[in-house]
């Protein structure tokens, strides 16, 4: 495995610390680094599937009758029925 030098700030190291000698979660400041990048790269992964999800789903409803100015107005006005704007 590739070895690097990383620096951390003092907050971040006091929590890795806590973590691994207080808490015992992990053995090591490698193990608590490369499990928070794992789930870094699983959370970016289902973002990316949920934005795939709903495109296909936008893809299969057809095409709308209306023009982009009508579904700005119709946009518009749920937002303000419900408060959002």
């Amino acid at each position: 495995m590739p070895r690097q030098s990383i620096t951390f700030t003092g907050p971040n190291a006091v929590w890795l610390r806590q973590k691994i000698e207080i808490e015992g979660e992990y053995k090591s400041n490698s193990e608590l680094v490369n499990d928070l990048i794992r789930q870094q790269r699983k959370s970016e992964r289902a973002g990316i599937e949920a934005i795939r999800t709903a495109l296909i789903e936008g893809e299969k409803s057809g095409l709308s009758e209306r023009t982009p100015d009508e579904i700005m107005r119709a946009v518009i006005e749920r937002k303000q029925r419900n408060g959002q704007i």
